[in-house]
């Protein structure tokens, strides 16, 4: 188990603390210390150098649940949709170099900002609401509370207002100093992946398979483009006829890129398992959605989560947990931006 844990551990430690990590392993080891001490130091380290806790604005600003979660449902109410969108820019968010809020930065004359990466560029949105959030609790808890941690909230905010499940979201991430455009086109998941592409996808980041498809269930919310889904809509064999023909009516061969369609076309703005009960009658949007159930060992993962909505909503909780733990910058990493989209 402690080995385990020290695995876990060193996949969510950043960098800089790896590099501390692997400098004072190599000095215990030429002294000769044994290996059970080097596995505690690393747990310990990490809880004191690397740890996201639930309560880490407890003192330093305790209204900032509070004002996020006020306002991510207020921004819910002016479009229901925003809550989707800022639940997906967590999630790519953290699949490029960590949950570090990069892809909030905008271009500058050093920055080639992400959200011109192909995944993200006309697609990516509700930075406005990020931007109104970011300054009440500015003006509450000036530089206190990270741009890469509002998003973590804003995700867990906007499922439980959609009907879904809620979790301790782990807070004391600090924000990039940088952004990666090249990264983004490369590491954030593409809607005609295959299930080897997304298992390979997300075992990069440290997930696993079962988390590949928990989280795909987020899928259960929010909308996707025509460009995203034509090809899966007019080549693949393994999506229900009639459903693909309906899609053609306003996905054309050509052009109509950015027409929207809701990726559960039965609860579009309710977190529930439906997404899964499509998947089972060959109706998912994407295809990268429909791999999951197409005769391969994600079948079974899906069938349950389609047969019980309170299974997947447990195993969501816990995976987009893990998810926020991606290589999160902490301590004296990176800093508090006061301005979401740009250094300080």
């Amino acid at each position: 188990m402690l080995i385990k844990h020290a695995a876990g551990t060193w996949r969510n430690m950043s960098v800089t603390n790896r590099k501390i990590v692997l400098l004072v392993v190599f000095i215990m080891a030429s002294v000769k210390l044994h290996f059970l001490p080097v596995l505690i130091f690393l747990g310990v380290f990490v809880n004191v150098h690397g740890h996201l806790s639930p309560k880490f604005y407890s003192k330093t600003c305790p209204q900032a649940l509070s004002i996020v979660e006020e306002g991510i449902i207020e921004a819910i109410k002016n479009e229901t949709r925003v809550g989707a969108s800022l639940l997906r820019v967590h999630f790519h968010d953290c699949f490029v170099d960590g949950c570090d809020g990069s892809i909030l930065l905008d271009n500058s004359a050093t920055i080639q900002s992400e959200k011109q990466a192909v995944p993200n560029n006309n697609s990516a949105r509700g930075f406005e609401v990020v931007d109104h959030i970011k300054a009440k609790l500015e003006k509450a808890c000036p530089g206190v509370v990270s741009c890469a941690d509002i998003l973590a909230i804003i995700a867990r905010d906007a499922v439980v207002h959609y009907g879904g499940p809620t979790w301790e979201v782990r807070l004391g991430r600090r924000d990039s100093l940088t952004a990666s455009r090249a990264t983004a086109n490369k590491t954030i998941p593409a809607p005609f992946f295959n299930l080897n592409n997304l298992t390979s996808n997300f075992a990069a980041q440290g997930l696993s398979f079962k988390d590949m498809v928990v989280l795909s269930g987020a899928h259960t919310v929010g909308f996707a483009r025509c460009t995203n889904f034509r090809s899966h809509i007019y080549n693949d064999t393994n999506i229900d006829t009639t459903f693909a023909k309906s899609l053609q009516q306003t996905c054309t061969k050509s052009g109509n890129d950015n027409v929207l369609q809701p990726l559960d076309l039965q609860t579009r703005f309710t977190f529930d398992n439906k997404y899964y009960q499509n998947l089972l009658v060959h109706k998912g949007l994407l295809h990268s959605d429909q791999q999951l159930f197409n005769g391969n060992k994600a079948d079974k993962l899906v069938q349950k989560y389609a047969a019980d909505q309170c299974k997947f909503f447990k195993a969501f909780a816990k995976s987009i947990v893990r998810m926020g733990n991606i290589n999160p910058l902490t301590g004296t990493e990176g800093e508090i931006r006061l301005n979401c989209r740009k250094p300080n």
